[in-house]
């Protein structure tokens, strides 16, 4: 088996690009989730429609790549007040219904047959990368070094993605931890406590509520530029429902309501996929595993991960950083 490739493709996952892309992505659900208790199951929804703003204004408007950073932001933030409105002054799992289901139509617009035009069906939309790595300032080449034996190369436009994707985490951090440490903070979690004694005090939770809604939505839309900016393309159905899920696997796997939980938390899901995919692919190839071909490695795996889930939830559920109190959902 060889280890050192296994090792080398598992260390670069840890701070590659799907890495950074779910991380932002979780940040916001961490907003939502842990720290107000809103139920929020279609964060792939904001990612969509902050990719789809910015492939949209500069492929089929013509516009500049700032412009459709600005289009993708502000879809976002409507977005966010147009599923608000109707639902948070309702029971939390109202909010999960109308979100989930808000983030599978905007799924289907995008892919339907209709807006092709438009939204390139199926097949979404490519070409409007260009802005962003004219501004690349690493020149042509491989970048990296060796722990040990082991490689840890990336070429200059995955290292652009990255390093703007990682300042772009470190921000939204900094953000999140001054804005818990406020008393804004204090009053989202007080409301994840209990609403009725917020509302005694004179404050107006739907008020907070669609800041809280706002905010996430605006942070995890960065994952989805940066889905875009890396692949150079958007395809609808990568903003699936499942997308969602695996967020908020991340949020409790590292830990709800902590300030760099979903960070850690993205990190090990990724972490675990590819280590045990290439663990996995070697040891079929080298016929230690007979029972499955290379075809059944990919699915074999998230049977893996989730076993290991599942046990996580049973003896830690408040995840790596977190507190068993923090994600008390019939508690809300």
């Amino acid at each position: 088996m060889d280890w050192i490739t296994i090792i080398s493709t598992t260390l670069k996952s840890a701070i590659g690009v799907d890495t950074v892309l779910y991380a932002l992505a979780a940040i916001g659900i961490n907003i939502h989730f842990g720290y107000t208790g809103l139920l929020n199951f279609g964060q792939a929804a904001f990612m969509g429609v902050a990719g789809y703003g910015l492939a949209v204004t500069v492929t089929v408007m013509g516009l500049p790549f700032w412009i459709g950073i600005f289009v993708g932001l502000a879809a976002a933030v409507l977005l966010a007040i147009l599923m608000g409105i109707p639902t948070l002054q309702l029971r939390a799992d109202y909010l999960a219904i109308v979100t989930i289901a808000a983030a599978e139509i905007i799924r289907l617009v995008f892919r339907s047959v209709a807006f092709k035009d438009i939204f390139g069906g199926s097949d979404g939309q490519r070409g409007f990368s260009d802005g962003f790595y004219a501004l690349n300032p690493f020149p042509e080449g491989e970048y990296g070094f060796n722990l040990g034996p082991v490689p840890i190369f990336f070429n200059n436009r995955v290292l652009w993605v990255l390093f703007v994707g990682w300042v772009l985490i470190a921000i939204c951090c900094g953000i999140v931890y001054l804005l818990m440490k406020s008393p804004w903070g204090r009053v989202l979690k007080a409301i994840r406590e209990d609403e009725d004694a917020v509302r005694s005090l004179g404050k107006s939770v739907f008020s907070y509520k669609m800041q809280s809604l706002i905010l996430g939505g605006v942070i995890g839309s960065l994952g989805g530029f940066i889905y875009g900016l890396a692949f150079a393309s958007v395809q609808p159905d990568v903003f699936g429902t499942e997308t969602t899920f695996y967020v908020y696997t991340m949020v409790i796997l590292g830990g709800a309501a902590r300030v760099l939980g979903p960070v850690v938390g993205s990190m090990i899901f990724w972490v675990l996929l590819v280590f045990i995919y290439g663990v996995l692919t070697e040891a079929v190839g080298a016929g230690y595993i007979t029972f499955m071909d290379t075809n059944q490695v990919g699915a074999f795996r998230y049977i893996i991960v989730g076993l290991g889930l599942i046990l996580l939830l049973v003896f830690r559920p408040q995840g790596v950083f977190g507190d068993k109190r923090e994600i008390a959902i019939d508690a809300r």
